[in-house]
């Protein structure tokens, strides 16, 4: 419906909270937080706010070293709000039994996490119509 967002980063050794490297899911939104922020910002001018999430389903692990894309778009648009959907794909992964700097880009991305939440814009903020 309306407009799309894509940010695509690498996950650190500092972006690891627990053993074995794995990164906590808190950190799939926080990405959904600045795809939310961009889309708004595409959308109406501003940087607006953040209110709800409606539902997150974290369906697969991410680990230090994965490349993660994380996606959004618009759904609906209310006087203020806007409702969003979220998903964050792993499209690279390390490879350190080939080597510490082998990576593969996988042939079928795999879906890490979904949301769906609500943002506000205030109508003064919104420069565009």
């Amino acid at each position: 419906m309306g407009a799309k967002s894509l940010i695509r980063v690498r996950m650190g050794g500092e972006d690891a909270h627990y053993g074995g490297g794995l990164v906590d899911g808190a950190h799939m939104l926080k990405l959904f937080g600045d795809v939310a922020t961009e889309l708004l910002i595409i959308n109406d001018g501003d940087e607006g706010l953040f209110k709800a999430y409606d539902n997150v389903e974290f369906i697969a692990p991410v680990f230090a070293g994965d490349y993660i894309e994380a996606t959004g778009e618009i759904t609906h648009v209310g006087n203020t709000s806007r409702k969003m959907v979220f998903e964050a794909r792993k499209v690279i992964v390390p490879r350190p039994e080939v080597s510490d700097s082998a990576a593969d880009v996988l042939e079928e991305p795999i879906v890490v996490c979904r949301a769906s939440g609500t943002c506000v814009v205030p109508a003064k903020c919104q420069r565009k119509k």
